[in-house]
Parts: C-alpha cells; sequence; structure tokens
C-alpha cells in the first residue's frame, strides 16, 4: 500500500506540539513524522492548518448516542456508546456506570467482557463511579443506592479488573477499607477516591493503599480550606492522577488555573456525558428521574448538576482560551495523560512509528475537521457542537 502523507497541520505527538511536520501512514499504521520540506513520495492528506493530534481518551463517559449505561446495558449499548464517541473524536472511552443495583453493576461487567472479547473499536473497559460513595457527597447519584463494600462486592470487582482491558472504580474512602481498596489495586483495577466528605489524612491513606487517582477534581468532594485540605488539597499536593470537567461551569475557570498551576502534570480531561451527546436530546432518564439539557448543561430537575453536556474539543478549548493553558498541555490532558491512567500508555496517547493510526485533526478554533481510526475516516457527528468558552 502507498504512504499516506497527512500534512498542513501542526502536529500534537502526545507530548509536544510540532511546526513544520507530516505524519506517515502505511496502511493503518503510522511510519514517521518528518520534515515537512522533505516528504518521501506517496499520496498527500492536505489538512487547513490546526492540529493533528492522537485519537482522544475519554475515561467517564455516561453514555451517548441516546444509549444510557445501566443495569439493561448489553454488547450492542457499548458498540453504540463508544460508536458516538468516536464521531466526537473520543477514539477510546471508559463507558460509565453511576451508582446502581449489584444486579446492575454484574451485568455492566458482562457487558463489558463480552465488549473486550468482540474487540469493539474503541471499548478500553469499564468506570464504575459508585455504590461505594459517601451519600453526603452524592451529587446526582441516588443516595438510596448508596452502601459499603461488601466481601461480595470485593470479590466480584477483583474478577472483573483481570477479566477487563482496564477497570476504574470511584470510590469514598469512607465506605472502603485500606485493605479493600489495596486488594483492588493488587488485582489491577484503578482506584480513584471521589464522592467523598473524607479528609485529607483519609485520602492519603486510601492513596498509600493503592488509590491512584481522583475523580471529578472539586465536584462531590471535602474542599480546601486553611486548616482542613479536604480531598481536594490531597489530591493537589500530592501525586495522583486527576479527572477534571472542563466546561467552566462544574469549575470555575480562575479555579481550574490555580488547580492547575498546583499540578503542572497528571491531570486529564474528561466530558462525564451523558446519552444526550452526539444527539438532539433534551432530556433523559436516570433511574427514574429527569435529566434536563438546558444552556449547555445538564441537571435534575432540582438544578443538581447531572454529568455534562460537554465533549473533549470543547474541554481544550475551554481549558486555552478561557483558563489560558497552553495548547500542548489542554492536547496532553485528553491523550497521553488519560492513556498513563490506565497504564496503556505504550499503546494510546500518543503519535510515533509503530502505533495505530489513531488521530483527530482538530482545527484552529478547536472544531473537529477530521478523526480517523487505524487510518481509515470515521464520520464526524452531525451534532458536534461548536467549541465553546462556557
Amino acid at each position: 500500500m502507498s504512504t499516506r502523507i497527512f500534512l498542513g497541520a501542526r502536529v500534537f505527538d502526545g507530548t509536544r506540539l510540532q511546526e513544520g511536520k507530516a505524519v506517515l501512514l502505511d496502511g493503518g499504521l503510522i511510519v514517521g513524522i518528518v520534515d515537512a520540506a522533505a516528504l518521501p513520495p506517496g499520496e498527500v492528506v492536505q489538512l487547513a492548518g490546526g492540529i493533528l493530534a492522537p485519537g482522544l481518551l475519554d475515561l467517564q463517559v455516561n453514555g451517548s448516542g441516546g444509549v444510557m449505561v445501566n443495569g439493561h446495558t448489553d454488547l450492542a449499548a457499548l458498540q453504540a456508546i463508544c460508536g458516538a464517541q468516536a464521531s466526537l473524536g473520543a477514539l477510546g472511552v471508559l463507558p460509565t456506570l453511576i451508582t446502581d443495583t449489584p444486579q446492575a453493576t454484574a451485568a455492566v461487567i458482562a457487558a463489558g467482557i463480552a465488549a473486550a472479547r468482540a474487540e469493539v473499536p474503541g471499548f478500553l473497559g469499564l468506570h464504575l463511579e459508585g455504590p461505594h460513595l459517601d451519600p453526603r457527597r452524592k451529587g446526582a447519584h441516588d443516595p438510596a443506592l448508596i452502601r459499603p463494600m461488601q466481601a461480595e462486592d470485593l470479590a466480584r470487582l477483583c474478577d472483573a479488573a483481570k477479566a477487563l482491558p482496564a477497570l476504574m472504580l470511584t470510590v469514598a474512602p469512607e465506605s472502603v477499607t485500606p485493605e479493600q481498596i489495596a486488594a483492588l489495586a493488587a488485582a489491577g483495577a484503578v482506584v480513584s477516591l471521589g464522592h467523598s466528605d473524607c479528609t485529607s489524612a483519609q485520602a492519603q491513606a486510601a492513596m498509600a493503599a493503592g488509590a491512584t487517582c481522583v475523580t471529578h477534581l472539586f465536584n462531590a468532594m471535602s474542599q480546601m480550606s486553611n486548616r482542613a485540605p479536604g480531598l481536594v488539597g490531597a489530591a493537589l499536593s500530592g501525586s495522583c492522577h486527576i479527572g477534571l470537567i472542563a466546561d467552566g461551569l462544574h469549575v470555575d475557570p480562575a479555579v481550574m488555573r490555580v488547580a492547575l498551576a498546583a499540578r503542572p502534570t497528571g491531570v486529564f480531561l474528561v466530558s462525564d456525558c451523558m446519552a444526550v451527546a452526539a444527539t438532539d436530546l433534551t432530556e433523559i432518564t436516570l433511574g427514574g428521574r429527569r435529566i434536563l439539557r438546558r444552556d449547555r448543561r445538564l441537571t435534575l430537575e432540582d438544578g443538581t448538576l447531572a454529568g455534562a453536556d460537554l465533549t473533549l474539543p470543547q474541554a481544550m478549548a475551554v481549558l486555552v482560551t478561557r483558563v489560558g493553558i497552553a495548547p500542548e498541555r489542554a492536547l496532553a490532558m485528553a491523550t497521553s495523560e488519560p492513556a498513563a491512567v490506565i497504564g496503556a500508555a505504550g499503546r494510546l496517547g500518543h503519535l510515533a512509528p509503530g502505533r495505530a493510526a489513531d488521530m483527530v485533526h482538530l482545527t484552529d478554533d478547536w472544531r473537529l475537521g477530521g478523526i480517523w481510526r487505524g487510518g481509515n475516516c470515521v464520520e464526524i457527528s452531525r451534532f458536534t457542537p461548536p467549541a465553546f468558552r462556557a
């Protein structure tokens, strides 16, 4: 097969944003990143400026394409969610189940194992956000379903961690023991702290036991004050990975600026999107409760934020245009940083010779200009929203 040459955009390789480069493809693989002034023979794909970057990665996707992750989730539902996200530029995702029943958790795990066996494109594993949380920081989770982790829960989750490509678990230190965290980490799970009113000391103890991440920083957690650092303080003063919803609504841009200055690395973007993603739906139902889509926000009827109406290109636009973050850091937060969280940096989140040609082209105003999986074009969703500045 002849070489294809992607030319005309700056190239972000997962670490650096480079000028005057071209990306060479042979079939579905990247074979080189070379100077644009010294190209080999091949078919040129001319890009109109912007940035060519690795496929985006989203580790918190509650639903997409009209489909939610819930107790009815099966292989087809996960295929639909991954496909809808691909059309928004996220070529790898962790479909996410929020607090639900043990039966729902078991059903989603079974569907995830089936998706892994079927090698569903874009399926990286699962994120189970709850039910082992603190009801004092429930957010949009159903408090009636929040509960401490039991022995049977631990066994199910350890088995799932061994069977799935990746398993992220959001738990509160109040609802699990250090021994349970250690067992989950030993089984291969990414243990993330969230929906918690814990003290900084409790958070640090959970991190010492094996928790390596914090879920949607600032939201549904104990805040930082001068004498009580809380979970926020433990995250910002530590070395764990940190998820961030950068829509400008969940966290004010000024607060994001301070947090990102405190943690120059280790922060990654999540959309926390719901079933409305890649659709024009104006409301959905979650556990019998209505979620309303209004003015670029998703809320319960009482106004509680319930996920986000957000794509990763939009989040990067907010970081660059409102927070003042350098483009290459914003790009890393949607590519190489999340790849590192799930231990996939060796195959995802970077453009490099020998890697699959999973790429997105972002225009100068942070819109999607093109998407390729394994070198093949992916159709951009007709419901792709414009980059916004919240």
